[in-house]
């Protein structure tokens, strides 16, 4: 057990009951520790308690006049917290942080430290006006040396995005989160979610190796490496993060998932950004990944998405219908939520009831039943499903349809007079009856039920500021697809780099959509057990225009490169 600093002076003979009680007075009228009151009274010295508590506790004592900090090692520990407990971090050898206390007893201190850095803490002892005098000198100059040096988070300032606050998800990490306040890493990793803001980014790639500490920003669907802190504070930046999303910074062995919403300013004008948190144990540390999901970059508005006006009206045609499924396929990442969100938006209405299932909800939206999947629960979307239809629904959105139970219920609400949006992972949009039929649908519920099929894939569109033509032979815009007549026209464009877009020519992405309407004819076929290809070319016939072609007519509109659209289609 601690044994308090008055008690154990006086066991050892240093001072008596009186000059115990007369430092005490001291303490209480002049401040401090009960240490220096007791120096201050001549009763000991500094250098003379401080061995009594080294040899009580069994740990070295240190002494700071000599001592060369490390300003990252020092930064590990929040200001408030060094001032609090009168502790300072000396050196850190792996998952051991050493750390300078004035009372080594103090196990309340040690663990505050262990919650904030996630280190085991090695105590030493220090007299407490050379820890008070450190702590007054070093975080100051740690202080002025932030205020200087905010690489990330100035650079988002000066383009008119500051992270405002991010608060943390419980009473103990709020706590925490007042604790560190002025802690160095607070501000960078307040500096970095403002640089991924500013600079657009979807994800945010915290990445820890055995001599280096990466982090990736996800722009337009590609990763860019960005200017990293030290890999000393590697720890202390993970630790962060999981904290403010509310997760157990002692448990690193398993993966965690979390959520913080962090309000930012970007404009003069205050905002809120949803962050989705995973962390995963690899071999030299926890990988953190960032999903920014800011609501103001999601766009509603169905026309534009990308669709040509063909596709656009087949498309609203389905989901305006009262009854069927509409199916939107394509691979993770190529917008298939967003244009889900953008069919609800369309339809949202206070005569109308909607319900959804997803796994995770990433936005909420006014006017919508919005239910989280929890497998661990037995909360899955078939489960979900169920229960929606005793909810009264008129439109029922199904995350994704991943087995044949849940394909099985969504059919079944689609006919019975209820309209079901769902996604399916396929290549294209004829593969998609094929993929129901090998989940065991009957081909004959496929056709009652299947309003329409919509492939989609995202691509990076030029950046305006620096597009330029980019001409090509005529005989490699026919290798791509176009006509003899087309290739002789086509001039496509590309970007050369500029400050806009970060070096990159590109800037934004854009949706390319194949939609199949579920005719009589293509009914007929899938009755009939037609293979894929042939559903392919009839639905051509009618007037379906492939992902190909749709990149294709953007290329010839200036939209995007010939180099995205052979990257992300097929002919």
């Amino acid at each position: 057990m601690p044994v308090p600093l008055g008690d154990l002076l006086t066991r050892v003979g240093v001072l008596t009951q009186q000059q115990l009680q007369a430092a005490l007075d001291y303490q209480r009228g002049n401040g401090g520790g009960l240490g220096s009151a007791v120096a201050a009274l001549g009763f000991a010295t500094d250098d003379e308690i401080v061995a009594i508590l080294g040899r009580q506790y069994r740990v070295p004592a240190v002494d700071l006049a000599g001592f060369e900090f490390d300003a990252a090692v020092v930064g590990l520990i929040p200001a408030a917290t060094a001032r609090k407990h009168r502790v300072l971090a000396l050196s850190r050898s792996g998952a051991v942080l050493t750390v300078a206390m004035t009372d080594p007893g103090n196990v309340i201190a040690m663990d505050d430290i262990r919650f904030l850095t996630g280190c085991n803490v090695a105590p030493q002892v220090a007299s407490e006006a050379s820890v008070d005098g450190a702590i007054r000198t070093l975080y100051g100059a740690r202080r002025a040396v932030a205020d200087a040096r905010q690489d990330q988070a100035g650079a988002a300032a000066a383009a008119g995005v500051e992270i405002l606050d991010a608060p943390d998800a419980d009473a103990e990490g709020a706590a925490a989160g007042r604790q560190a306040a002025e802690a160095p890493v607070v501000r960078l990793v307040n500096g970095l979610l403002a640089a991924a803001v500013q600079r657009g980014a979807s994800d945010v790639h915290v990445e820890p190796y055995d001599a280096e500490f990466r982090i990736r920003f996800r722009i337009d669907g590609m990763l860019y490496p960005v200017d990293a802190p030290p890999v000393t504070l590697r720890d202390a930046v993970i630790s962060r993060l999981k904290i403010m999303a509310n997760l157990d910074i002692a448990e690193k062995r398993l993966p965690q998932d979390g959520r913080l919403r962090a309000r930012y300013r970007a404009g003069g004008v205050r905002r809120e950004i949803d962050v989705r948190v995973s962390s995963l144990p690899t071999l030299f540390g926890e990988k953190i990944v960032l999903r920014l999901l800011d609501r103001e970059r999601l766009t509603l508005d169905m026309t534009k998405l990308g669709f040509d006006d063909q596709s656009l009206e087949r498309f609203e045609a389905a989901i305006r219908s009262p009854r069927g499924m509409v199916l939107v396929t394509g691979p993770t990442g190529s917008g298939k939520t967003n244009t889900l969100y953008s069919s609800i938006a369309g339809i949202n209405s206070p005569q109308t009831n909607i319900l959804t299932a997803e796994d995770p909800v990433e936005f909420n939206m006014r006017g919508v039943n919005q239910v989280q999947i929890r497998e661990g629960i037995g909360l899955s979307f078939a489960a979900a499903l169920r229960s929606f239809l005793r909810q009264d629904p008129n439109v029922i959105l199904v995350g994704e349809i991943r087995d044949a139970e849940t394909a099985e219920v969504a059919i079944k609400a689609a006919l019975t007079g209820h309209l079901v949006l769902s996604t399916l992972h396929t290549n294209d949009a004829p593969s998609s009856v094929a993929r129901l039929l090998n989940m065991g649908v009957e081909p004959f519920l496929v056709t009652s039920a299947l309003n329409v099929v919509c492939a989609q894939r995202l691509v990076r569109c030029i950046c305006r500021e620096c597009a330029a033509p980019a001409p090509l032979p005529p005989a490699a815009l026919r290798d791509i697809g176009y006509s003899d007549q087309e290739s002789a026209a086509v001039v496509p464009q590309a970007g050369g780099g500029c400050a806009a877009c970060n070096g990159t020519g590109y800037k934004g992405r854009v949706g390319l959509f194949e939609v199949m309407a579920a005719t009589p004819t293509l009914q007929q076929m899938i009755l009939a057990g037609a293979s894929t290809y042939d559903l392919s070319r009839q639905a051509l016939a009618e007037g379906m225009v492939t992902l190909r072609r749709s990149g294709l007519r953007k290329i010839a509109d200036g939209v995007t490169t010939v180099e995205e659209i052979v990257r992300e289609t097929t002919p």
